[in-house]
């Protein structure tokens, strides 16, 4: 898939200077930051396993 976008002037520096650091381009590192994001887990679960953590935190204190 190919897509385009608009970036302001001082984003698209950045992404310039952090693809060059990392030696590689500036699609690449794009597609790769899109990639994490899409594919990041969402606040949903993030409650839930906060929620799982602090329910069971006695327990995982006494197996530790």
């Amino acid at each position: 898939m190919t897509i385009s976008v608009q970036l302001p002037e001082d984003a698209e520096h950045r992404l310039s200077e952090t693809a060059q650091r990392l030696r590689v381009s500036v699609a690449e590192l794009a597609a790769a930051a899109l990639r994490d994001f899409v594919t990041a887990p969402g606040d949903d679960f993030e409650r839930a396993a906060a929620r799982v953590l602090d329910k069971n935190r006695e327990l995982y204190r006494r197996l530790a």
